[in-house]
């Protein structure tokens, strides 16, 4: 079954692989977020229940 041989398709995925580990990622985290969290206080909402008319 030729599916199986992993000849033409595993070191194209191991080179993609170690491709991104060392060179891409390193690059994609050292990019600063624009929308950096603040130091905001959470309000917490104040709910009412609701009132049903059939009950």
């Amino acid at each position: 079954m030729p599916q199986l041989n992993p000849a033409p398709w595993f070191f194209i995925m191991l080179t993609s692989w170690l491709t991104f580990s060392f060179i891409l990622q390193p690059k994609i985290l050292l990019f600063i977020s624009t929308n950096s969290p603040s130091n905001k206080t959470h309000s917490t909402m104040k709910t009412s229940p609701w009132n049903w008319p059939w009950t």
